[in-house]
């Protein structure tokens, strides 16, 4: 796999490890619907252009490891495989439209993969004032800048 991807104007490497449940964390995640489950969100995946990494249907909860282009965002990614898997396999297991209102709840978790640690890139930030200010560049001292201010 490449390490970095990219559209017309964004280079990116943007991966997250993302978890959902059913709703009332309902063990209905299994044959024949988790089988079903992960066709659709292969299908669904392709659509957007997400790449799935991993993937692992339990029983009671949904774990993927995505990368999605910057430009559609984590967000529409996950609302796009849970609104289109949800309407999908209730129309197909009818027994999911009686044991719960909703396939999924309305939340997730979502947590950033890979890259440098934080502190490795604060130290990299913090160097660059410093390597900017020994080549004579001036930069404008940002540490205690308040957004409100300039509202």
């Amino acid at each position: 796999m490449k390490k970095y991807k990219s559209n017309n104007n964004v280079v990116y490497s943007c991966k997250y490890h993302v978890v959902w449940c059913p709703k009332y964390r309902r063990k209905v995640l299994v044959e024949p619907v988790s089988s079903r489950l992960k066709e659709l969100m292969i299908k669904k995946c392709d659509e957007m252009q997400v790449d799935i990494i991993e993937m692992e249907i339990m029983p009671d909860h949904v774990h993927l490891l995505l990368e999605v282009d910057p430009q559609l965002g984590v967000n529409k990614a996950v609302k796009g495989i849970k609104g289109y898997t949800s309407r999908v396999l209730r129309e197909e297991f009818k027994h999911l439209t009686t044991k719960i209102p909703t396939l999924w709840t309305n939340s997730y978790f979502v947590s950033t993969v890979g890259g440098a640690p934080l502190s490795i890139v604060q130290q990299y930030i913090e160097s660059q004032q410093t390597s900017q200010r020994k080549k004579g560049g001036k930069i404008p001292n940002v540490t205690n800048y308040n957004c409100e201010d300039k509202a």
